[in-house]
């Protein structure tokens, strides 16, 4: 067992230790540019490539997809009772609880756990994730730009939807691709989960913790809470094996750095929103090694 859980989590250790001992260099990191690359680029790849490989049913996958949007549907509905409780901003603390990082850190975590298939079931998951964060997370932030349009336009220009569409497309009607294409898309998806460990590593190593107390809270809201409501909604959906397992993991990943980013670009305590990142990040790392020997 313990050789098992190395060999899942030594690497996403390993690649996010890097990136942090870079961030702590002062080493010019284009993070920008890297985030463009993954999302523009690799991550699409990505879905296209993990999904042709694999033999799953269209209606797994609709599984996971609407089990992980049912999980983060009751976080947003707990945490917004919590918040409104405790008196404290809504647009500041609701988005750190409802998203988690099940890209940087997600992703890397099921491929290893479970697998091409784990990767792919992932991928369902974290399109969820990433709609829900143009749109709900976009309207909790952004409280004084644009309308839904807007929201709905910058979604429109996202290629990983296309490249789901694609993917879902490829998946129902059974589809090869040709070896050269093939060929490619595991050429260019193969940059996407090293440059997104790395990019965690370096943010961590940028981010400052502010208001412990506050920030332990929150971040033990956000993973513990989050596996909690997993576990409760793969027992009512009655979700077995690798599904149940993919929107466990996905359920108790940490707050994502996205909401940070969220938070400095909209104004909102963006130095507390980096303190829940950091500690449920590495509550994240200190509990998954018995979760993962939970499910395994």
């Amino acid at each position: 067992m313990l050789s098992e859980l190395l060999a899942i989590l030594a690497p996403i250790v390993i690649s996010v230790g890097v990136g942090y001992i870079w961030g702590k260099t002062g080493t010019e990191f284009p993070s920008d540019f890297i985030s463009r690359i993954v999302m523009n680029i690799g991550t699409p790849c990505l879905i296209i490539s993990a999904m042709v490989k694999v033999d799953i049913q269209p209606s797994v996958m609709g599984q996971v997809a609407l089990a992980t949007a049912l999980v983060m549907t009751a976080m947003g509905i707990f945490g917004w009772a919590l918040l409104r409780w405790m008196k404290l901003d809504i647009a500041t603390y609701l988005p750190p609880l409802i998203f988690p990082n099940n890209g940087n850190m997600g992703l890397p975590l099921c491929l290893f756990a479970y697998g091409q298939t784990g990767l792919a079931l992932a991928l369902g998951s974290f399109m969820v994730m990433m709609v829900a964060t143009f749109t709900v997370g976009l309207l909790l932030v952004a409280t004084s730009e644009g309308g839904i349009f807007k929201r709905m336009e910058s979604i429109a220009k996202q290629p990983v939807i296309y490249s789901m569409i694609i993917a879902v497309l490829l998946l129902v009607t059974n589809t090869e691709l040709p070896r050269w294409m093939s060929n490619t898309l595991d050429l260019l998806g193969g940059i996407a989960i090293p440059l997104m460990t790395i990019a965690l590593g370096v943010s961590l190593a940028t981010l400052k913790i502010h208001f412990w107390k506050r920030s332990l809270f929150f971040s033990l809201v956000r993973v513990g809470g989050g596996l909690l409501v997993g576990f409760l909604v793969c027992e009512l959906m009655g979700l077995t094996g690798i599904s149940r397992n993919v929107v466990l993991l996905q359920s108790a990943m940490p707050v994502a750095v996205f909401n940070y980013l969220l938070a400095l670009r909209y104004g909102h305590k963006p130095e507390e929103v980096a303190a829940m990142v950091l500690v449920s990040t590495l509550i994240a790392f200190i509990g998954l090694p018995f979760l993962l020997m939970a499910i395994l």
